[in-house]
């Protein structure tokens, strides 16, 4: 049992493309001691098999009460990473109180409600397409930008239906989740997006309250007067703003990284256009090659923890390496870093791993596969604009993905 003796490495809060920092700290060890913002102490798990023990370990929490700085009194307001730690939900939930949350929230992701979508997404995708090559169109240099005009507004459109959100409201909330995620705003600005996202979803749970529908917010909120200890206000609302960060965030960098994976293999795209591959194996090694998670919030050991001879010590807020674990070459063998949609067996923990794996996983490999299929079919010439080192990448070391991507739909002149 050692500790490491290396001095934690700073995450930068501007985020950055995150795989030539993993590979260096995999060479190390699966465990990576890092500094959070405001030099808060923490560890990044990165080791595909040390990461999925983590996931599922007996003593690992998910609860905040169990983030010794935050009980400390030690994380101000501001601090960009506070919410994932502090929000009612059920992904800072553990045992009882977490399976009662997820078994309100899993009955509109069963496999029969998921698949009674598929009609829905198809249309809107087709709907999208048709305004992706508009703007193509209205452009001066005949490009678009495909994470704008398709790969946001189709998972934002579907999570806003099965939540009862309007199309306006939908903006509204991808504008402020997008601030809430980042990594790098200002401690007034990370306290007054999170209230803003507050105010918006207590307006959402209000009006379906008043005017009740066949949607997941009237659901949550009839589970609530049905029972008053089943749901409460802050559970609600924090239900509510989990679904609108994963229901569209995560879907939104998966269609984003396999549209910038595609057009740089072209030769993995024809894989798939001659039956090789299908697009649920280019969803699967999206996900595995380029996570669109890249370290995630938080957990937290309930006592020291012992991975790949590291000591976590009890307390300590950890962030899951989705980005490292898929690249990992000890599970992934010498090509990892090799995007190959012909891999047998792809095996990945981008959704994550036991009893906290992601709820809307059906959905977003649904959502992903149709996307891409149709994007591909319908503008089979489509490629990345700009050469990748001239995209910028997002605010936060969380997400794992670019701002903006522009596309040409047809070949170049």
């Amino acid at each position: 049992m050692t500790e490491v003796h290396n001095p934690p490495h700073r995450l930068d809060p501007a985020g950055g493309c995150p795989h030539a920092a993993n590979a260096r700290f995999l060479a190390e060890g699966a465990v990576t001691r890092v500094l959070l913002p405001d030099d808060v102490e923490g560890a990044i798990v990165l080791g595909h098999q040390e990461l999925k023990e983590f996931l599922s370990h007996p003593d690992v929490a998910k609860n905040a009460r169990h983030f010794t700085a935050l009980e400390n009194g030690e994380i101000p307001d501001g601090w960009p990473l506070r919410t994932f730690a502090t929000v009612q939900s059920m992904t800072t939930a553990d045992g009882a109180d977490h399976r009662r949350l997820r078994s309100l929230v899993s009955r509109a992701f069963t496999a029969r409600r998921v698949e009674a979508l598929r009609p829905r997404v198809e249309e809107l995708t087709a709907r999208l397409l048709d305004d992706l090559e508009r703007a193509a169109a209205q452009s001066e240099d005949g490009t678009a930008d495909l994470r704008r005009n398709f790969a946001m507004p189709l998972p934002m459109g579907v999570i806003c239906e099965l939540l009862g959100v309007d199309a306006e409201q939908g903006e509204q909330l991808h504008a402020l989740s997008n601030r809430v995620v980042s990594t790098s705003l200002k401690p007034a600005d990370v306290v007054a997006a999170n209230q803003e996202l507050l105010q918006v979803l207590a307006q959402v749970a209000a009006a379906r309250a008043a005017d009740p529908g066949d949607d997941l917010t009237s659901a949550l909120i009839a589970a609530r007067e049905e029972d008053g200890d089943r749901l409460s206000e802050p559970e609600l609302i924090g239900t509510l703003m989990l679904m609108v960060i994963a229901g569209h965030e995560t879907t939104l960098n998966l269609i984003t990284n396999a549209v910038r994976a595609l057009s740089g293999h072209p030769e993995q795209l024809d894989a798939v256009r001659s039956g090789k591959a299908d697009w649920g194996d280019v969803v699967e090694e999206t996900m595995r090659w380029d996570s669109p998670v890249s370290y995630f919030p938080f957990r937290y050991p309930t006592r020291d923890l012992t991975l790949d001879g590291t000591v976590i010590p009890a307390g300590t807020p950890v962030l899951a390496g989705y980005s490292g674990a898929g690249r990992d070459p000890r599970t992934h063998g010498a090509d990892a870093d090799v995007f190959d949609v012909t891999r047998t067996q792809v095996r990945h923990l981008s959704f994550g791993h036991g009893a906290h794996f992601c709820i809307g996983a059906p959905l977003a490999r649904m959502e992903a596969s149709l996307a891409l299929e149709a994007l591909f079919t319908r503008f089979p010439q489509l490629t990345v604009a700009v050469d990748e080192t001239e995209i910028p990448r997002r605010g936060s070391f969380v997400g794992n993905s670019v701002p903006v991507l522009p596309v040409r739909l047809t070949a170049a002149p």
